[in-house]
């Protein structure tokens, strides 16, 4: 699974990067994480609010940071 977590310092940054790594850990995930941080590549992947999380090349949040259950979820489809 490929895991890009997109998040700004700025804007209160590396709380989804948090959920998201410990997520992946729990689950027993096998997983490559990302963390993208540089406004232009957020942008050249069409990301036009952070934070973001994109699943195997797939936007499946944008613009807020989701509850872990959610996560969870989304590691599980």
């Amino acid at each position: 699974m490929d895991i890009k977590v997109l998040e700004r310092a700025c804007c209160g940054g590396k709380k989804l990067q948090s959920i998201v790594e410990e997520t992946v850990k729990e689950l027993g995930i096998k997983a490559n994480i990302e963390i993208i941080g540089d406004m232009q590549q957020i942008m050249a992947l069409g990301i036009m609010r952070t934070p973001a999380l994109i699943i195997d090349d797939k936007v499946v949040v944008q613009g807020r940071v989701p509850k872990k259950d959610e996560i969870k979820k989304l590691f599980q489809k």
